[in-house]
């Protein structure tokens, strides 16, 4: 029988319930993987099977249908979120030791709906950033070429799943956290419209920039993870497989008036628009007007983390990443007219966005602006001098589609010349998340990528 780490979360259910395989059979194979290829990519410091096998054990004393829809597939959990009694760093030192003693209401969910948690993925100090490393546990490296980054700051979910750690990843994502690091990996993430996936918010319960989301290895099991992360899952997505439907009309950008990108990335979208319109979908060169993004982008994440890492930043002065420090400080010198202003900003961004996603099935445009980096980047341009307040500059094209809130797939369309992957965003409606998974599944099917996992590969230098 082929290695259960080799299959897709859709087949493995299927084994599940006609009982050719077992919670504990999958918690065998998945740890004999980790334990092989893990150390060359880092992507999940911190190994929980024995709880993991505790709770396949429950689940096998019910019947099949008490086991949820997941019927004990084993997931893994980004080291942002908490769960009981597995040390949970937020990427930061200053968490080195701790435990929570309770899960977070999303980790609960997962669990109730048949997920097993095994494993903790990487992350940067408070999901600060779009590369993964960490003080405590160091880098995290991309499985198509460990020269090169996972991204961030869910480089670890995604790098676990290319390289056939996981099948199922939960993360997160404010500036392309989930984004970066699915084009980086090859896999693929949706970040959700707000309000979709509830998690323990104690200072920004509703919050629009950061979201939670689902990551997979195609887009058939992302839209699995969808239905099991969502409060209520969607009509469409319960009980059923995904069915696959092209879009009509479709708007293409290479960098949404906001960003440069490379010649590679550009390449890409080209390409892309060219074999969508030979397929029959009526293309235009479109995008929506994003006047004020920047300015409100980062007056709103700043704010953000000055209300959450206030009191942290205060109590251990000098032990944060510099990039942590600026924003929370940055947050704490804002005025209230510079936060007004940038509400109204992005209020326009969302209503612009909504009215022309009425004339098109998806925007189309590329998830990153450059087609990899080198592993031990701390941000393109750090050791130029590029100052902090520009660190997170290179993401424009991710944060842009999140100041829409409109929901945005991440879907891997070509491979560099360095090994890395080349993905687009697939821009949606508004909350418009089954037809943007449909319609992923269909364009997954016209660009025909091989979505196996891959053993980390190590130098692939441009020819």
């Amino acid at each position: 029988m082929t290695e259960p780490w080799r299959l897709g979360a859709r087949k493995i259910i299927a084994l599940l319930e006609r009982g050719e395989l077992t919670p504990r059979d999958l918690l065998d194979s998945i740890e004999e993987r980790v334990h092989a290829v893990d150390p060359a990519i880092n992507s999940l410091p911190t190994l929980c099977f024995e709880r993991a096998r505790e709770h396949a054990a429950r689940l096998a004393s019910l019947p099949m249908g008490q086991r949820g829809p997941l019927r004990g597939l084993p997931v893994t959990i980004k080291d942002l979120t908490d769960v009981a009694g597995v040390r949970t760093t937020y990427g930061s030192a200053i968490y080195r030791d701790h435990v929570p003693a309770g899960s977070d209401p999303m980790v609960e969910r997962i669990e109730a709906r048949g997920g097993i948690v095994y494993a903790k993925s990487n992350t940067p100090e408070f999901g600060t950033g779009g590369i993964t490393f960490n003080d405590v546990f160091g880098l995290t490296r991309s499985p198509y070429n460990t020269d090169c980054a996972s991204g961030g700051s869910s480089g670890g979910a995604a790098a676990s799943l290319a390289a056939g750690c996981a099948w199922l990843s939960q993360g997160s994502d404010m500036a392309g956290s989930l984004r970066t690091p699915a084009a980086f990996c090859g896999v693929t993430s949706l970040r959700p419209s707000p309000g979709k996936i509830s998690s323990a918010a104690p200072y920004l319960p509703f919050d629009v920039l950061g979201q939670e989301g689902p990551m997979a290895r195609d887009v058939s099991d992302l839209a699995l993870f969808t239905a099991v992360l969502f409060d209520e899952p969607p009509a469409g997505l319960r009980d059923a497989q995904l069915e696959a439907e092209q879009p009509l009309r479709v708007a293409i950008s290479r960098d949404l008036g906001v960003t440069q990108v490379s010649d590679d990335v550009a390449a890409v979208v080209d390409d892309l628009a060219a074999r969508l319109a030979a397929a029959g979908c009526q293309v235009e060169e479109a995008a929506p007007n994003l006047a004020g993004v920047h300015d409100a982008f980062d007056t709103l994440r700043a704010h953000g983390y000055a209300v959450s890492l206030e009191e942290t930043l205060a109590a251990h002065p000098g032990v944060v990443k510099a990039e942590v420090a600026w924003n929370v400080e940055h947050g704490l010198d804002l005025d209230a007219a510079t936060l007004r202003e940038a509400q109204r900003m992005q209020g326009g961004i969302v209503a612009r966005s909504a009215a022309i996603m009425s004339a098109f099935d998806l925007l189309v445009c590329p998830a990153t602006s450059v087609g990899a980096l080198a592993a031990e980047t701390r941000y393109p341009g750090f050791d130029g001098g590029v100052a902090i307040p520009d660190y997170y500059r290179w993401l424009a094209i991710a944060y842009a589609t999140t100041m829409t809130a409109l929901p945005v797939l991440t879907l891997p369309v070509a491979t560099g010349d360095t090994g890395i992957p080349l993905a687009v965003q697939l821009v949606g409606k508004p909350r418009g998340e089954v037809p943007l998974l449909r319609h992923g599944l269909w364009m997954e099917r016209l660009v025909g990528r091989d979505n196996a996992p891959i053993d980390p590969a190590g130098s692939r230098k441009p020819a």
